[in-house]
């Protein structure tokens, strides 16, 4: 008689996630040794394991991937979306159901289970994937912690008392700890098949982009509608983001809690909105310029993290497909006169856009550069670059 039960099963467990309310899971530990605490999370995107674990918005959180096999791509140096290489920011943990797939594809560089030690991400496999993706969505994100000791030897009673301890996520910032800290040019476009990635060589516009924890494909993007980029830290003044005479501002995604961050990049925000420089945001961009107009931003039950998020743009009146990445919403109720919803999600009703009312700025909750995912918004960059076109006087280009 044959089963299916893990071969890890009949041997003793080598990495352990224990919950804040005492839930314990066992199974079998890869990636790098030792404990962190964190807040766990599922991600239900189908690819990009590589992008999902190198995005700096899940700094402070163990990703649980739904899709069961992991791995099969391996690793390399083109798909992290870290801005610096040598950097380890991102997810500090990762749970599979199956082992790690051995790597079966031209681009792999790197066996994934080695990568993931090279960046001292936790991991574990033969878990109930499914089990776990069931509780959080019942009980909501919960602040937990993983660890993975090769001689399966745990102290129990000390990992419940720090999964209980941590203070979690809200309240955090982590702006300041995942972005990069200093002035930074950017000229690389987005990737070609059988090419991969050039530099711009020519750059007719000049934006400033605000590093709350910026994905490279942004950049990348940017470039490649002939933008000249200079990345600024989170803690850039509006003197400094305006000194560089910028076309137009972004405001990038990143982690922690909007309100912590906006402490110190708020007042930032409001100075720059009042110029008339077109402004841009995207995810934890698109929480600080709610925050900056006004609005307030909540603590989701589970966040919305994958590839398959149905958003409508109330300006088209399109449903895109699109991938999310956050725990952390801005209420639309609390939005102040002359801020329009522009997006919402399908799933829960949550805001997913917003623009202001005569003046060139939006930003959406979702992530329209993907990596991975579909790239349904990729229109907004083409969007934003219209408004810089357009505070010049200059003719539009096509949204499509």
């Amino acid at each position: 008689m044959t089963t299916n039960t893990p071969a890890w099963k009949t041997e003793k467990p080598t990495a352990i996630i224990v919950l804040a309310d005492g839930t314990t899971i066992e199974g079998k530990g890869c990636g790098a040794t030792g404990m962190v605490q964190a807040e766990i999370c599922f991600n239900t995107a189908i690819t990009g394991y590589q992008e999902i674990l190198t995005d700096p918005s899940y700094a402070g959180q163990v990703v649980t991937f739904t899709f069961p096999h992991i791995g099969n791509v391996g690793a390399n140096d083109e798909d992290q979306e870290m801005l610096e290489a040598g950097k380890s920011d991102g997810a500090v943990g990762a749970v599979f159901k199956a082992d790690i797939t051995n790597p079966s594809n031209y681009r792999s560089a790197q066996h994934l289970d080695e990568w993931l030690k090279s960046r001292g991400i936790i991991a574990m496999s033969g878990i109930d994937t499914r089990a776990l993706t069931n509780l959080i969505r019942e009980k909501g994100l919960a602040n937990c912690v993983i660890a993975h000791n090769a001689d399966g030897k745990f102290d129990l009673d000390d990992l419940k008392a720090k999964a209980k301890e941590w203070s979690g996520l809200e309240g955090l910032d982590l702006a300041k700890t995942v972005g990069h800290g200093q002035d930074k040019p950017w000229s690389e476009k987005p990737w070609v098949w059988d090419e991969g990635y050039s530099d711009s060589n020519e750059a007719k516009y000049h934006i400033v982009a605000m590093d709350f924890g910026v994905k490279r494909n942004i950049l990348r993007l940017m470039a490649g509608l002939g933008c000249k980029v200079t990345v600024l830290p989170a803690t850039a003044t509006a003197e400094e983001v305006l000194a560089h005479k910028p076309d137009g501002v972004f405001l990038s995604n990143g982690p922690g809690d909007p309100a912590a961050t906006g402490e110190y990049s708020v007042k930032v925000i409001q100075d720059i909105l009042k110029t008339d420089i077109p402004v841009f945001g995207i995810c934890l961009g698109h929480q600080m310029l709610a925050l900056a107009l006004g609005a307030k931003t909540t603590k989701m039950h589970q966040g919305h993290h994958g590839a398959n998020h149905p958003v409508k743009d109330h300006t088209t009146n399109k449903v895109e497909i699109v991938s999310m990445n956050h725990g952390f919403a801005v209420d639309a109720d609390t939005f102040p006169a002359g801020v329009i919803e522009t997006h919402v999600s399908l799933f829960d009703g949550s805001n997913c856009g917003l623009r202001v009312e005569g003046k060139p700025v939006f930003s959406v909750q979702h992530h329209p550069e993907a990596s991975p995912g579909p790239q349904d918004s990729h229109y907004l960059f083409t969007r934003f670059l219209n408004l810089i076109k357009e505070s010049k006087g200059e003719a539009l280009v096509n949204e499509a």
